[in-house]
């Protein structure tokens, strides 16, 4: 879906560097590793996830392909504009989906050089072991497609839900 702009629109930036095309075999793993990484989790929880990391990393082409993903699944707009600020807005999400977005914040931004005891242990409350070593999973697989993003400068606005694995 490629998204038509006014003229008056900055036109698009020209990505830095094709990389998925320059080392397809890396590209492949992690699509292999997106793919294992989702085992067992719930999807939209999974896209909610996927956006918020994306929002921290400022990765413009992720948010814009899980925004699309998400409301494909039927996630609804009001939730998706909300996690910007989910903090302010806990009331528009369950405690489950609380808890992955704060793991999702502390694995991403790091800033203490951890995370967390009391984070990690308010996932922990919500998701089994071996789902919560899938969120982790999840999130650290994010923040790596967020990189590739983010470096590349990979322009957003021309994905169609469906288009990945």
């Amino acid at each position: 879906m490629t998204t038509e702009q006014p003229s008056e629109y900055a036109p698009e930036h020209t990505p830095r560097l094709p990389w998925s095309e320059l080392v397809p075999d890396v590209y492949r793993a992690m699509v292999r590793l997106d793919t294992a990484a989702r085992r067992g989790l719930d999807p939209k929880l999974l896209e909610l996830v996927k956006i918020r990391a994306s929002q921290l990393n400022r990765c413009a082409l992720c948010v814009d392909m899980h925004s699309k993903d998400a409301l494909a699944q039927g996630e609804s707009v009001e939730r998706i504009i909300q996690l910007s600020a989910w903090e302010e807005s806990e009331h528009f999400y369950t405690e489950k989906e609380l808890a992955a977005l704060g793991l999702t914040e502390a694995v991403t931004v790091l800033t203490d050089g951890f995370v967390p005891d009391a984070v990690y242990e308010r996932a922990a409350e919500h998701f089994g072991e071996t789902e919560l070593a899938q969120l982790i999973a999840a999130i650290t697989v994010i923040n790596a497609w967020n990189r590739f993003g983010v470096t590349c400068r990979l322009v957003p606005g021309h994905y169609t839900p469906g288009q990945h694995g």
